[in-house]
């Protein structure tokens, strides 16, 4: 087997080989299209970036409320009835630092149940922490508490709804937000960007659209293309300037390839997982659920940021739902540089390398089998049959279907029987990616999203250290989660 080297899995993301190097410098995400998407409206002339509302722990503590309730934004320049955390689409920036405690009263004014997850977060899956078996009735609060180990790994995460069968309806409709677990010492930047990625559908009325039977077997995607819920704004700077962007891929099912010709693009890591030294990059894959952190230094010119197709699969009878047009290309946002050189902002430090689980003893070894599909039942026979399971069964809360010893290290194989990619999020325990359909990496690749591609195999190794408790694991095409392809683990 010839083994991935740093650069090849930078490149690929542990997300499949169907991106290439196009050349010329820029970063290319991926991005799965069944139909072209649009921009929305495109801004006047000079319209920037909006940001979402920040709030940053202070002395150890976070606390906020959270109220998840209808309101009326603007998306992709448009009105639009849609769902919000404190009436914004994104929700409001969380900012933390390692050890901190984050308090969060979750009030719920929605017409239907939901609850909340920290999406990335290595912190208790029990009681009222990460705890996706929570159901907040309409009406009702729940009081989140989350303490963050003192060696938490910096990066971007983010929140979001996990109420199963209710997940891929509500973020679509508008209820994420990011998370920042800070570094340990400032990064020598001259500005950082949040950058949500989503995704979502319009109707006649400027509502959020229903998803169809279809649309839900293949994973939802929005018409609208949507950063920060605008359509194409403005970001400006100077020649010289370094910036931190810290971008989450909020989509429901579509995968993310961007690209931004003649600027100059460094890695810092993917998910929860850091690189000691920022990587030069040419491509980037991000799975829905995906993150990555990622340093900018500018030159001067103008260019746009322009999602690229990218072909995630499909069943046949699927009406090309996941699969890229030939031109699907949409623009994200103009990037103008131009005026004086800004000031050098200083040298990147070196990060420590991460533990590398290769040469961890592994306490077992197991195949987890993702599979879609015709079969008796299926959705109690709501979706005409066709079955999403994990090992070949449905998700049910009730049900444990892997215990594992608490302090060891597991490695399983996951194995996609379909011919659609099937991105695998653990909560709570990050996975090493160690081999992808056959390729072995010679690199540290931490993260928490790892796309199975479509009849293919990874293999991953996972830490379940710090925490006991009951969490979940499932495909974050996220229709495919609440449709049954969940299962229920415990640590032990």
């Amino acid at each position: 087997m010839r083994p991935i080297s740093r650069r090849d899995a930078l490149l690929l993301g542990g997300l499949g080989t169907a991106a290439t190097v196009a050349g010329g410098a820029g970063l290319w995400w991926s991005l799965a299209s069944s139909q072209q998407p649009t921009g929305g409206t495109p801004p006047a002339q000079g319209s920037g970036l909006r940001s979402p509302p920040e709030l940053r722990s202070a002395d150890g503590r976070l606390q906020l409320t959270l109220d998840a309730a209808p309101g009326q934004v603007e998306l992709g320049g448009r009105p639009a009835g849609a769902l919000c955390y404190n009436g914004t689409v994104p929700g409001p920036t969380l900012r933390l630092r390692p050890g901190d405690e984050l308090t969060i009263r979750l009030v719920n004014s929605l017409g239907e149940p939901t609850n909340l997850h920290v999406h990335g977060l290595h912190v208790s899956p029990q009681a009222n922490s990460d705890n996706v078996f929570v159901a907040v009735r309409p009406g009702e609060g729940f009081d989140y508490s989350y303490r963050l180990p003192p060696d938490h790994p910096p990066g971007v995460y983010w929140y979001h709804p996990h109420h199963h069968g209710m997940v891929a309806g509500q973020i679509f409709a508008g209820l994420f937000g990011a998370i920042i677990v800070e570094d340990p010492e400032a990064m020598p930047v001259n500005r950082e960007r949040v950058l949500l990625v989503s995704d979502t559908t319009l109707d006649s009325a400027g509502n959020i659209a229903a998803a169809s039977f279809m649309e839900r077997m293949a994973g939802r995607e929005g018409e609208l293309l949507l950063l920060n819920g605008q359509s194409i704004p403005l970001l400006t700077a100077r020649p010289g300037e370094r910036e931190r962007w810290r971008i989450v891929n909020a989509c429901v099912a579509r995968f993310l390839r961007l690209r931004l010709d003649g600027q100059q693009l460094q890695l810092l890591g993917l998910d929860s997982g850091r690189f000691p030294d920022p990587e030069t990059v040419n491509e980037l894959l991000l799975a829905p659920g995906n993150r990555a952190d990622v340093l900018l230094t500018y030159t001067a010119g103008e260019s746009a940021l322009q999602a690229l197709p990218y072909d995630r699969g499909g069943m046949p009878g699927m009406m090309g739902q996941g699969r890229a047009p030939a031109d699907g290309t949409a623009a994200l946002a103009i990037v103008r540089v131009d005026g004086e050189p800004g000031a050098p902002p200083g040298t990147v430090t070196a990060r420590p390398a991460l533990e590398d689980l290769r040469s961890a003893p592994v306490a077992a070894r197991r195949q987890i089998i993702l599979a879609m599909g015709g079969g008796p039942g299926g959705m109690g026979g709501g979706m005409g049959g066709m079955r999403f399971t994990i090992n070949g069964r449905e998700y049910s809360e009730a049900r444990t279907d892997t215990v594992v010893a608490a302090g060891s290290v597991e490695e399983w194989t996951l194995v996609n029987t379909s011919p659609m990619d099937h991105p695998f999020h653990l909560h709570v325990w990050p996975m090493q990616l160690i081999e992808d359909n056959g390729r072995v990496l010679d690199v540290v690749d931490r993260r928490d999203v790892v796309t199975v591609r479509a009849n293919g195999r990874a293999t991953v190794r996972i830490p379940f250290r710090d925490f006991s408790g009951r969490s979940v694991y499932h495909c974050h095409i996220l229709d495919h989660e609440d449709l049954g392809m969940m299962g229920v683990i415990e640590v032990r």
